[in-house]
């Protein structure tokens, strides 16, 4: 198991951090014009312009957090937010997204979540587009959001809150962040909320931001298949 350290930045470089949220923003919108007046055929469909968008946003903000990391304080990026290779208990990590999938869709009936709140699912006009949203919602945005929440914000929370405090307090920015695609329907906000709580645990026992990732995508992962086992037919 990776050593557990206690982080080296504090709530001033988490500021610092949040500062940058909004330029990145306004930096992605611009790369997203430039380089669609650039290639205009790629940025045909919806999914694509979305998609790159988020992505550039994302870039922007990894470098901002690069600079309050590496460069503030001297410290090596990756492994100072939980990277670790070796992955830690990758077998429970990897069994346990769909595991945990099956069981918040259960709960989602139970609560009677809208079947038809997510805006992904209105991306998704045909199979290239489906492919792409998959490799974004299995591997980038899990990166991202694993890097952000659980590698750099939990450490934080966890210092200065204790480990449980910290897990659930740091869940529910990670659900507010997709309230706006789920239309801020309550369940499917709770439903992630609950997701991002056993990604925290797995991050808190394992010292390892790998494994949450693990997780994470294996449990987008999850219900990627359901969507395409049903919709297939029906995609051109």
């Amino acid at each position: 198991m990776p050593e557990r350290r206690a982080p080296i930045w504090g709530y001033r470089d988490l500021a610092l951090f949040l500062s940058a949220v909004l330029p990145s923003l306004a930096l992605a919108a611009l790369f997203l014009r430039t380089t669609r007046m650039v290639a205009p055929a790629f940025f045909g469909s919806d999914a694509v312009r979305t998609l790159v968008f988020q992505s550039f946003m994302y870039v922007f903000l990894v470098g901002a957090l690069y600079l309050v990391i590496a460069w503030r304080y001297g410290e090596p990026f990756l492994t100072s937010l939980g990277w670790t290779f070796p992955i830690p208990h990758a077998f429970f990590a990897l069994t346990g997204g769909p595991a945990l999938t099956i069981a918040l869709s259960a709960l989602g009936v139970l609560l009677r979540a809208p079947l038809d709140s997510s805006q992904i699912e209105v991306l998704i006009k045909s199979r290239a587009s489906l492919a792409a949203i998959i490799l974004f919602g299995v591997v980038l945005a899990p990166i991202f959001e694993e890097m952000l929440f659980r590698g750099f914000l939990l450490p934080l929370l966890v210092r200065s809150m204790g480990p449980w405090l910290g897990i659930v307090l740091t869940a529910v920015p990670f659900a507010l962040l997709h309230g706006a695609q789920n239309h801020w329907a309550w369940q499917p906000v709770l439903l992630i909320g609950i997701a991002g709580i056993a990604f925290g645990y797995v991050r808190y026992k394992t010292g390892s931001t790998t494994a949450a990732f693990l997780m994470h995508s294996a449990y987008n992962a999850t219900g990627f298949l359901g969507y395409t086992l049903t919709h297939w037919q029906t995609l051109n």
